[in-house]
């Protein structure tokens, strides 16, 4: 039985031989040209590209171990294999208010980025798709949205080409800093669109950081074996950074198995919360340590509203990506396999976050913190409660919640017999009224709104 040590190997080897043959659906000439010129050959049919290994280690070696999604300010965590994780809220089609799901509107999207911009464990806010604005300028108008709404750092749910082109323009506005990101997913098995390929060309050159996402579902796009799943999306990713290093070498990318399913044999539905979700997780954080690179997956759930579902999905997912030591984590607010985002499950996972973070800090054992001469000072039946050590230890010692309910059952009723739920969805509530400060000076915002009006009036009218 191959060991976890050896996994990665494994599954680098396997997407070696399927990139080999069969090869590679690549939807787009000039891109299948470039291919051809840096030493893939033809496959079997049309716009199919057989990689070989050297040409796959040598865009691998130009990617850069570390960089920054940097907030408005240029600064930010360093993202790499090995480091602390970044965590983005989540892209989705509807949002569920109280209980009610209803399409993404512009003004939901400035709402949810005041409220991410609070949370405290949310380092990124992706993007939405607006209703109520052509599909075609989502992500240009999001952008502008989310950019007046927000410091974070924002990840672009891209639509098109022509808007990547302007997604450039607004970049050259705010500063020469990846302040915000994209990405795209292969449409598997084994197989790049046009559409995806001509994002990653518009894009390259100026930095932007991308995510080449592998988004396998086991049994339907990939075998159903976990193993035969993580070999097909790995191929994809490959694929994807090479693609990438040629249009820009040099250009930052996440390697993200962490969109990977399961395919529920029973209901017929994709599964994002599953036990198997996170061993791809797992998966997609080996991986991106066995190349030096980013690593990214999801956190989800197939949960309707913040309940009691979500909250065992979630916990699971946050606790085994970040032990497993994802780099890049989406998840932040989202519910219905992928496809909603919950205000109050937003701040029902910043405190997941934070309950898990302190866990995985361990117990620091040390002279200071056995506290041998302190306890025997105390003495038997004595109290430690007014000793200044522990004034000085129990912030850092005790995990404090905000929304958790840590009162009697007399206090609980006193408040009104609140559910977390509850709790969360009136904390959202209070945060999205809030004002916040926004390091745009007027001039970028008023060119922003330019940018993005005249782009929306481009679509409108053609």
């Amino acid at each position: 039985m191959t060991t976890e040590r050896e996994a990665p190997e494994e599954i680098h080897a396997a997407a070696l031989k399927l990139l080999e043959n069969p090869g590679i659906r690549l939807d787009h000439d000039e891109i299948c040209m470039l291919l051809l010129k840096a030493g893939a050959k033809e496959g079997r049919s049309s716009n199919v590209m057989r990689i070989p290994e050297g040409l796959i280690k040598e865009k691998i070696d130009l990617l850069p171990k570390e960089f920054v999604f940097t907030n408005r300010t240029g600064k930010g965590k360093i993202t790499s294999a090995t480091s602390e994780a970044v965590i983005w809220s989540v892209p989705g089609i509807r949002i569920v208010d109280n209980n009610t799901a209803r399409p993404f509107s512009s003004k939901d999207m400035a709402n949810a980025a005041r409220l991410l911009h609070q949370l405290e464990h949310v380092d990124g806010i992706f993007g939405f798709a607006l209703d109520d604005i052509p599909p075609a300028a989502r992500d240009v108008v999001g952008l502008r949205i989310i950019a007046e709404n927000t410091n974070k750092h924002i990840r672009v749910l891209c639509f098109t080409p022509l808007g990547s082109e302007r997604l450039v323009e607004m970049k050259k506005v705010v500063g020469d800093f990846p302040w915000f990101s994209i990405g795209f997913t292969a449409h598997g098995p084994l197989r790049w669109t046009n559409l995806a390929l001509e994002i990653f060309r518009k894009t390259a050159g100026y930095g932007i950081p991308v995510t080449i996402n592998g988004e396998p579902m086991a049994g339907v796009s990939g075998p159903v074996t976990l193993a035969g799943s993580a070999a097909v999306g790995t191929a994809e990713i490959l694929a994807g950074i090479v693609v990438n290093e040629l249009l820009e070498p040099g250009r930052p990318c996440v390697f993200n198995l962490g969109l990977a399913h399961t395919f529920d044999m029973q209901n017929s539905i994709a599964v994002t919360g599953g036990p198997e979700n996170h061993l791809f997780a797992k998966i997609s954080a080996m991986m991106g340590r066995y190349y030096g690179i980013p690593s990214a997956s999801w956190v989800s759930t197939e949960s309707m509203c913040a309940d009691s579902q979500a909250a065992l999905e979630k916990m699971c997912g946050f606790l085994t990506h970040l032990q497993s030591g994802v780099s890049n984590i989406w998840a932040v607010g989202q519910l219905e396999s992928e496809l909603a985002f919950a205000p109050s499950q937003a701040v029902v996972d910043n405190e997941i976050i934070s309950y898990v973070k302190r866990y995985l800090k361990g117990v620091e054992v040390n002279e200071d913190t056995l506290a041998i001469e302190l306890s025997r000072e105390v003495g038997i039946s004595g109290s430690f409660l007014d000793r200044y050590h522990t004034l000085e230890h129990f912030k850092d010692e005790f995990f404090q919640p905000d929304i958790l309910n840590r009162k009697v059952r007399e206090n609980w009723k006193a408040l009104g017999s609140r559910t977390l739920a509850e709790v969360a969805e009136e904390k959202a509530r209070e945060l999205i009224k809030k004002d916040i400060e926004n390091d745009l000076n007027e001039s970028q915002i008023k060119e922003l709104d330019v940018l993005a009006n005249r782009f929306l009036k481009q679509i409108v009218e053609s």
